[in-house]
């Protein structure tokens, strides 16, 4: 059945729900090399071997929402609260332009401090400086009116993690002030403005069962999404879900291909949760059909202040070690890091 599940879906990119549920509650270590495999080839055949990268600014710690599963949640009294200024944050898009990097990822908790005219100046600064570069930003929901505001300024990208598609799940992740249909509504609201659009989730986040990832899949496969970052669930010792067990290197790695086979184009990261909860998670995310990394540019002195989970990797690294390093563990599996904005492309 397996067999005939993973045909059904290298051929047709889609499954029912149902089947969904069925290729994970029944998956195999052969099942599991046969996607690989399959999802490998499937990324070859339209990005070669070459891996994308994104250099990640940490902008903000400060975050408004309580999400339960967050270290940088605004009930996290332990955190160390930090928060880049617009001169800061450009010098970092500067470093990293040096180093290789066409695009920059602005990520950080929903801080009011950064208002559309504060985001604005600095994504239009960045702009300016380097035409060639892409601007993702990562700064939560925001209202329709500043999305655009915020394209009009020259941002291409925006990532917001839909955590989980189903709004029970969903519920159970976040306090009762967060809304599954607000959630939504910004990413449908990202799309018709015209950015490339990320969402994902997280992988064996409390509570989740086989029918909620079968429902990421399936609205992975009818929004397609130009990426999708998943990785495994981590805890924060200073959250609620303090004591509640990870997610799984296997089982991360087996949606990554199946993700690949629905949605062949899409920009697919081996993310830095992966490399915290398996020292070859990166390599092995890539071989599992992933095909961006996203090193850390924030600067050295905030970077464990930046601590969404615990044990995060590469927090005293600096840019340069970081991109270095990174190319070496690319070029032993036999892949390279691209010097490129690395936008989705569309099958040949």
């Amino acid at each position: 059945m397996l067999t005939e599940l993973i045909e059904t879906l290298a051929a047709a990119h889609s499954l029912t729900e149902q089947d969904y549920q069925v290729l994970i509650d029944l998956r195999t270590p052969e099942a599991a090399a046969e996607l690989a495999g399959r999802a490998t080839t499937l990324r070859r055949s339209i990005y070669g071997d070459a891996i994308y990268t994104r250099g990640l600014i940490e902008i903000s710690n400060f975050c408004k929402n309580d999400c339960l599963y967050c270290g940088i949640r605004r009930s996290n009294h332990a955190c160390q609260r930090y928060r880049l200024n617009g001169e800061e944050i450009v010098s970092c898009a500067d470093e990293g332009y040096v180093l290789g990097f066409r695009t920059f990822v602005l990520q950080g908790g929903e801080d009011p401090y950064f208002t559309d005219e504060r985001l604005c100046a600095i994504v239009s600064e960045i702009k300016a400086r380097h035409p060639d570069c892409a601007i993702t930003l990562s700064m939560g929901e925001r209202s329709r009116e500043s999305f655009q505001r915020l394209h009009d300024a020259g941002a291409d990208r925006y990532l917001l993690r839909h955590e989980t598609a189903d709004r029970a799940h969903y519920e159970k992740l976040h306090p009762q002030e967060m809304s599954f249909d607000n959630r939504m509504r910004c990413l449908h609201d990202l799309r018709e403005i015209g950015y490339q659009v990320g969402c994902g989730f997280m992988v064996g986040s409390p509570y989740q069962t086989s029918a909620e990832l079968a429902r990421d899949l399936k609205f992975i496969e009818e929004f397609k999404p130009d990426m999708c970052g998943i990785g495994p669930f981590i805890s924060h010792k200073d959250t609620p879900f303090r004591d509640k067990p990870p997610g799984t290197l296997e089982l991360t790695l087996y949606l990554l291909s199946i993700i690949r086979l629905i949605h062949p184009p899409v920009l697919l990261p081996a993310t830095t949760a992966l490399g915290t909860i398996h020292p070859l998670g990166r390599e092995k995310g890539i071989q599992a059909g992933a095909n961006v990394v996203m090193p850390n540019l924030s600067p050295v002195s905030v970077r464990k202040k930046y601590m969404l989970y615990d044990n995060k990797i590469c927090t005293g690294e600096e840019s340069a070690q970081c991109r270095s390093c990174l190319a070496g563990r690319m070029a032993s599996i036999g892949c390279t890091l691209a010097v490129d904005r690395g936008d989705i492309r569309r099958r040949p």
